[in-house]
């Protein structure tokens, strides 16, 4: 499997996500605020907004942040905020997916095309890297909700796609435009998620060394400490030697 949840076990590890955690309260209030002011302000009427609010609980932004970000769009304030996507290639070749919102689309192109080529990447054009992925719903929980079996009946139970299991948890897969219901149907089968979104699902993967993977973890945390930058997503492999390695550094 492409290493994603290995990858976000050691960031954990790493102490990248308690670095980043304001960072991703900001990226998360933005993402919400956009949310409500492309359609109702009331997640109960607004899909896109419900998600937002959902995965910004998953990651404890606390209620007070969620409202206020909701209640600044509802009153028009803030800045008007540009969703773009980034397409480009890291260390040997892997592809690279950037989505960002943005007041300012000089200034984010510019920031996002000096740090790939700092850290060894190559921004491309619209299209260059996005049809080796699907847009996909993506429903994670850990290894507290249950064994493989009881995932996968309770997703097929919720019309998922798809299923990966291991030691660190579960993730499952839906059509984007599914998520919503999927993932409702899910948290009453098994409780809150520890993350409901809409990501970019690899259909063909990049195999790395270790020296690849450490020349692309600078890439990613270069890009993830923009501001204007919401995710970032790749198509890498690494076998469980070289993510051993990763989180031993």
């Amino acid at each position: 499997m492409a290493g994603h949840s290995k990858w976000a076990n050691i960031q954990h590890r790493k102490g990248r996500q308690d670095k980043l955690r304001s960072k991703l309260f900001s990226k998360l209030s933005k993402e919400i605020t956009v949310a409500a002011k492309m359609g109702d302000p009331d997640p109960d009427n607004n899909p896109r907004l419900r998600l937002a609010v959902k995965e910004a609980k998953s990651q404890s932004v606390p209620k007070d942040v969620i409202d206020r970000a909701i209640k600044k769009s509802a009153a028009g304030e803030g800045d008007d905020y540009e969703e773009i996507r980034y397409e480009g290639y890291g260390p040997n070749g892997v592809a690279v997916i950037v989505e960002a919102m943005t007041d300012n689309r000089n200034r984010t192109a510019s920031s996002v095309r000096s740090t790939f080529t700092k850290n060894g990447g190559n921004l491309g054009e619209t299209g260059s890297v996005a049809f080796m992925f699907e847009r996909k719903g993506e429903v994670g929980y850990g290894p507290d909700a249950g064994d493989a079996d009881t995932v996968m009946m309770a997703a097929i139970e919720a019309g998922a796609e798809d299923v990966e299991s291991s030691d660190e948890g579960h993730t499952v897969w839906c059509a984007d435009t599914d998520l919503n219901e999927v993932s409702n149907t899910l948290e009453a089968e098994l409780g809150e998620s520890n993350s409901t979104k809409l990501t970019w699902r690899p259909t063909m993967t990049t195999e790395l060394d270790l020296e690849n993977m450490q020349k692309l973890m600078k890439l990613m945390d270069a890009l993830e400490d923009d501001d204007d930058v919401q995710r970032v997503t790749t198509n890498f492999e690494a076998s469980d030697e070289v993510m051993a390695q990763l989180a031993e550094e």
